[in-house]
């Protein structure tokens, strides 16, 4: 199907359907045509290969930065930006609509396999090769990491006693959480938080990924506790305290590509080695700031980090 008719018919989707209908949907839609076509390419990069990213600010960094990097290695590419969450874009890749995706080690490890226990990042990563769905594949992963956290007022910290994630059950019943719609059924998330912890709240706001409804509720407390991102630089800036998780509920969550077989040929894995290798968490937060706080463009700001780092010679 011609790529005019792909992003038509994607618009449709995002437009028509929530993300929990998709996720119910596990043998109906496998891509994002919803016609279940696969596609080919015989681990070849040569015919170029689409980047699709989720809907928050990093992965979109993260898909440029791989544009990036594969461009400077000759391969075409086109970034699918903003796309949505797992339930949308896992299907894509199987479907041939995608062929790679900026991941989370721990976090596309437990959307796979929830009940998963594996938190060391080589065991994750041997845990997702056998996880992983037939014919695809991740490569070998990045300095960088983005962990799940969940963080409270400094003012709530203080009234509630909060340091940890232990500390919320003592709370059971009267907190608010916000967070992204899907993390209401994740394990990392509302369900980790009660069978790990015990955890019960009163409410659960659907909001965004550490995204600006989620901080606006957390700086305004119509949220007690909010799930946010480690590479966020509002944490610090807003002097919010991030709960320790005594008990590794949430799994080292380093940068990993996953990719079609039919597109991980020696030049992509060659290029995305490198840049995996030059970026660091640090960069990576400073890259969110510069899109969140600066108000840059995710795609230029990629891009100019990476002729900084030598990555497009």
């Amino acid at each position: 199907m011609p790529q005019m008719n792909r992003r038509t018919l994607l618009g449709g989707l995002l437009a028509t359907a929530s993300v929990p209908a998709l996720a119910s949907c596990s043998s109906g839609i496998t891509s994002l045509d919803g016609d279940g076509g696969g596609g080919s390419g015989g681990g070849s990069s040569k015919s170029g290969l689409t980047i699709g990213t989720a809907n928050f600010t990093e992965n979109q960094i993260l898909g440029y930065l791989y544009a990036a990097a594969l461009g400077a290695a000759g391969v075409k590419t086109e970034v699918r930006a903003n796309l949505g969450t797992r339930e949308i874009l896992i299907p894509a890749l199987k479907g041939g609509d995608l062929d790679l995706l900026p991941e989370y080690q721990g976090a596309l490890l437990h959307y796979l396999d929830p009940k998963s226990e594996t938190t060391e990042e080589g065991e994750m990563q041997n845990a997702l090769a056998v996880a992983l769905p037939n014919g695809t594949q991740i490569l070998p992963f990045g300095r960088a990491e983005n962990s799940d956290v969940f963080a409270v007022s400094k003012e709530s910290a203080e009234k509630y006693g909060l340091r940890t994630l232990a500390d919320l059950k003592k709370h059971n019943g009267k907190l608010v959480i916000g967070a992204a719609p899907e993390v209401k059924k994740r394990t990392v998330g509302a369900v980790g938080l009660r069978d790990v912890y015990g955890v019960e709240f009163k409410e659960f706001k659907s909001l965004d990924s550490s995204g600006p409804l989620v901080k606006g509720a957390l700086k305004k407390g119509d949220v007690d506790v909010a799930n946010l991102f480690s590479t966020d630089t509002d944490i610090k800036a807003e002097g919010w305290v991030v709960l320790t998780d005594p008990k590794n509920l949430i799994p080292g969550q380093h940068v990993v590509p996953l990719i079609a077989d039919r597109k991980a040929d020696s030049t992509v894995r060659k290029a995305l080695a490198r840049l995996g290798n030059a970026l660091t968490t640090p960069e990576l937060t400073e890259l969110n700031r510069l899109v969140d706080k600066d108000k840059k463009d995710p795609e230029d700001v990629a891009n100019t980090w990476a002729e900084e780092h030598g990555l497009t010679k």
